[in-house]
């Protein structure tokens, strides 16, 4: 708690107004908001390379944005840092009955289940009585794309509008990439296409809903993946004393299918 404490004292001597960091004094929520964005993902960076040291430290920095919000929100009289803590604490608590209540733990799905049943309450005590609320509301349309579309499909399958099998998820998918190739097939119709691509890549993420796959760690996987290959494929066309451009589409799929053969 002593250091909680310091890098609070830091955060308002970083923001006084006389003698205060100029950069600092002139931030407000949507500055920041960005670059809270941007630490959230380096987080993320350092999990997947394993590497807890820069991970205590991304995580100190996305502490830091936190901190910074509760200063901005405590000059506006809005609320202060220990209004988050207690928030986010009532709520850990009001979700957990089966650990800090009478309720029994039951099956994964149960919990899971459970969890998303208080949620909903949580979103229909925050509306007026006299208005529909939607199983839909609350979701960050902020999100990354891919996880603002699970979230979504999520939350309606919670309601029960989702299929029990596979089998129809592949059939949608298909159904789609159909119409996109038919929309494809008509010049100056750039909105239409890319109205059906949108309906392929959520399709997408609803295949790998099912499959039980994060997508946007699966994308983000392939997105090394490739990048692994094409660097494979410039270091085999560079060893060979050639360069990049010179070489035809088929052989680089040649230098393409050796460096798959590689990670073997």
């Amino acid at each position: 708690m002593h250091e909680i404490k310091r890098l609070q004292e830091i955060m308002r001597a970083l923001r006084d107004p006389e003698s205060g960091c100029p950069w600092d004094q002139k931030q407000n929520f949507s500055t920041i908001a960005p670059y809270t964005v941007e630490e959230a993902y380096e987080v993320v960076d350092a999990i997947e390379r394993g590497d807890m040291h820069d991970l205590k430290d991304e995580l100190g920095d996305l502490l830091f944005h936190v901190v910074f919000y509760a200063q901005m929100a405590n000059e506006q009289n809005e609320f202060c840092f220990d209004d988050v803590v207690k928030a986010v604490n009532d709520k850990l608590v009001r979700r957990h009955p089966h650990v800090f209540a009478d309720d029994k733990a039951g099956t994964d799905e149960e919990l899971l289940a459970a969890w998303e049943q208080q949620k909903a309450n949580e979103r229909s005590n925050k509306d007026r009585p006299d208005v529909v609320v939607s199983a839909l509301d609350g979701i960050a349309s902020s999100l990354p794309a891919l996880k603002w579309s699970e979230k979504i499909q999520k939350r309606a399958a919670n309601t029960g509008f989702d299929w029990d099998e596979i089998a129809p998820v592949f059939e949608k998918l298909n159904e789609e990439i159909a119409e996109l190739k038919q929309e494809v097939g008509f010049e100056g119709n750039h909105e239409r296409i890319a109205d059906e691509m949108g309906d392929v890549l959520f399709s997408c993420v609803n295949l790998s809903r099912h499959l039980g796959i994060c997508a946007e760690q699966a994308l983000r996987q392939g997105n090394r993946k490739f990048i692994g290959r094409f660097q494979q494929v410039e270091k085999l066309i560079a060893d060979e004393g050639r360069a990049f451009g010179e070489c035809s589409l088929d052989e680089l799929e040649e230098y393409w299918q050796k460096a798959k053969s590689y990670e073997g």
